[in-house]
């Protein structure tokens, strides 16, 4: 008589199939070359590279610039006029963005009035019947009047009431009217804090005194910590021209890059210029370019009449971005990134498969031979298993 234990282990050992894995050596090497590039991948690119061993933080930023400079112009309408911060920074302080006017279109002495409008396809007349009173379009300087009157000895313009006489902006001067802006300098006092890590710092270096800042101007090669640039030096960094810019403005972005790793000294935390020219300048593109706006100077005159100077002012805006990551050790980010990497040792016997079953030449002959199935032979009927009882 065949005992329970003897019987369960028959059925399990003789009665049911056994799934046989084969295995060559070629799918060994595979599956140990996938274990290795995840290896690598985890160690180099994980820990070293992205240092995944690191808590981050992004950076908090503040912004201060100063421009100095002084020019000289003489022109028939001005005559000998000496150019100063306050006239050509406009305003004086912004938040993170400084404008340097380089060129500009001025009418002087404008008072209210009646006057002809500037000559255009929209504004030209013959007849009074040409004139619409109370007509204002997107583009007028004042409100038409109705009347049509000349403009000059060879053009009729409608009359319109507005501050007179109307600017004319048609001839942009060429060669820029701040030719001398290129030589302009501008100081950059930029403070930055990681919060995460309460890690704060400037970009006017602690080993900076105050004589080397007053002489030194940036240069990538010799001075790549000084906080003081020349203007036509950070335009010619971004591969373009100043003196062509200057004529109808544009908009540059001066880059401060604070990544720092917090592992290594303070003194290892240290900023990095770059500089892009943000606007488009592409020949294909010549409607509306450059940068320009206008503003007004006011007057009162000696018997209480008001009278402005209107400024058409050309510039380059320059924008200070500043970015930067920090990072620091710590411990989750640490065994997050172990136990992710050694996840994905299980992924290897997945993608070995992958590999020998799709990618291989011999793929039919591994999908075929990857599980065989062993058929045990029949036991005799006469044959007795186990103790007899």
């Amino acid at each position: 008589m065949v005992s329970c234990g003897a019987f369960h282990s028959f059925l399990f050992e003789y009665d049911t199939p056994r799934i046989v894995l084969i295995r060559s050596r070629k799918v060994g090497l595979i599956n140990r070359g996938v274990q290795l590039a995840i290896l690598a991948y985890v160690i180099g690119w994980v820990f070293l590279w992205e240092k995944g061993y690191q808590e981050t933080d992004s950076v908090v930023s503040s912004v201060t610039t100063k421009v100095k400079g002084v020019t000289l112009t003489n022109t028939s309408t001005l005559g000998a006029r000496i150019w100063d911060v306050a006239d050509y920074v406009i305003p004086p302080q912004e938040e993170n963005t400084v404008f340097v006017m380089t060129n500009v279109i001025l009418t002087l002495n404008q008072r209210q009035g009646r006057c002809p409008e500037f000559p255009d396809d929209n504004t030209e007349c013959k007849v009074k019947d040409s004139c619409v009173p109370g007509y204002v379009s997107t583009h007028s300087s004042g409100i038409q009047t109705g009347e049509c009157v000349p403009y000059n000895s060879s053009i009729k313009t409608c009359e319109v009431f507005a501050w007179c006489p109307v600017e004319d902006d048609y001839h942009i001067p060429k060669p820029a009217f701040l030719q001398e802006a290129e030589n302009f300098t501008m100081l950059v006092k930029n403070n930055i804090w990681y919060p995460k890590f309460n890690f704060s710092k400037r970009n006017i270096l602690p080993t900076i005194n105050s004589t080397y800042l007053k002489n030194c101007i940036y240069d990538p090669q010799t001075d790549p910590f000084c906080p003081i640039f020349r203007l036509g030096k950070i335009v010619e960094a971004a591969g373009q021209n100043f003196q062509e810019m200057a004529v109808e403005g544009g908009v540059m972005a001066l880059q401060i890059n604070w990544d720092c790793n917090l592992d290594r000294a303070a003194s290892h935390c240290v900023p990095k210029y770059s500089f892009r020219r943000l606007d488009n300048r592409d020949s294909a593109y010549t409607v509306s370019p450059g940068y320009n706006f206008r503003f007004a100077k006011y007057y009162r005159e000696s018997n209480g009449t008001e009278s402005r100077t209107l400024v058409k002012a050309y510039g380059i805006r320059f924008d200070i971005i500043v970015f930067g990551k920090a990072g620091k050790f710590d411990v989750i980010p640490t065994m997050i990134n172990i136990g992710s990497g050694l996840a994905l040792f299980g992924v290897a016997t997945v993608l070995c498969d992958v590999v020998v079953l799709y990618c291989m030449k011999k793929k039919y002959y591994y999908r075929e031979k990857k599980y065989k199935y062993v058929q045990d032979y029949e036991l005799g009927v006469d044959e007795t298993y186990g103790t007899n009882s």
